[in-house]
């Protein structure tokens, strides 16, 4: 192809199958690997770093998953998603992601894999926007547990659990846990809908609370109210709000 090589990175806790990556690539010289990660920490901050083309990326990993690997990164390049698992909606892959591969795949598959990248690359397509919509699916009638979130040097995976609040930040969410408070990049529309329901609540346009570290309630002016969280933490109730948490907390 007449482009420079695509860049590669391969993301893959089995070393097997990050070298299988490596074999099949070996001979097709449009692509170049510029690093190979065994764990979602050092792939998210490897992928933001060296800012490559193409990253095959596996789903099921300790630690982070290849979803929450996409969520940690600045730019995201194409991704071939890489899963033993097809219990993951296969539909969901089809629809949303450049192209998957369910291992054990032959080199056939991965090689019409690989023509599917470079068309996409010699149009100069912009990688879609669409790995939210893929979550999303892949997630359906799941609850969060964790959160994963990017600071100046490290990556933190919060157990929801250990979350006091969320407050809307215009295109952000701040969140604010026992330990600090962090800024992510994502919706209270996605919070609400995966966030386990029997401890968190909506009260407020901007605030999503956990009732497990209501201090106390203060009201404010008119039809509001203020929820006096642990650590001083202060979230606004609507009069609708509060009046869902009254009824949750059978006050």
């Amino acid at each position: 192809m007449k482009n420079d090589k695509i860049k590669v990175i391969i993301v893959d806790d089995e070393e097997p199958a990050r070298k299988l990556i490596a074999n099949f690539l070996k001979d097709d010289y449009d692509f170049e690997i510029i690093d190979e990660c065994a764990d979602g920490f050092s792939a998210a901050k490897k992928i933001n770093e060296l800012q490559p083309d193409l990253v095959f990326l596996d789903i099921q990993m300790p630690k982070l998953t290849g979803l929450e690997v996409i969520e940690l990164l600045d730019n995201i390049p194409f991704i071939v998603f890489v899963t033993a698992y097809d219990e993951f909606a296969v539909t969901a892959f089809e629809l949303n992601a450049l192209d998957y591969l369910l291992k054990p795949y032959s080199r056939k598959r991965f090689a019409e894999t690989l023509e599917k990248v470079k068309d996409k690359f010699n149009k100069k397509i912009i990688p879609s926007e669409k790995y939210d919509d893929l979550a999303k699916s892949i997630n359906r009638n799941k609850t969060t547990e964790r959160i994963a979130v990017k600071t100046r040097s490290n990556i933190e995976v919060i157990p929801v659990e250990q979350i006091i609040l969320f407050e809307a930040q215009d295109d952000y969410v701040q969140i604010y846990s026992e330990k600090a408070k962090y800024l992510k990049n994502m919706t209270m529309k996605y919070l609400e809908s995966y966030l386990d329901k029997e401890i968190f609540m909506r009260v407020h346009r901007s605030y999503i609370i956990n009732i497990n570290y209501i201090e106390r309630i203060e009201k404010a002016e008119k039809d509001s109210h203020y929820i006096i969280m642990k650590n001083n933490i202060i979230a606004k109730a609507s009069k609708s709000g509060y009046g869902l948490l009254k009824e949750k907390l059978d006050l």
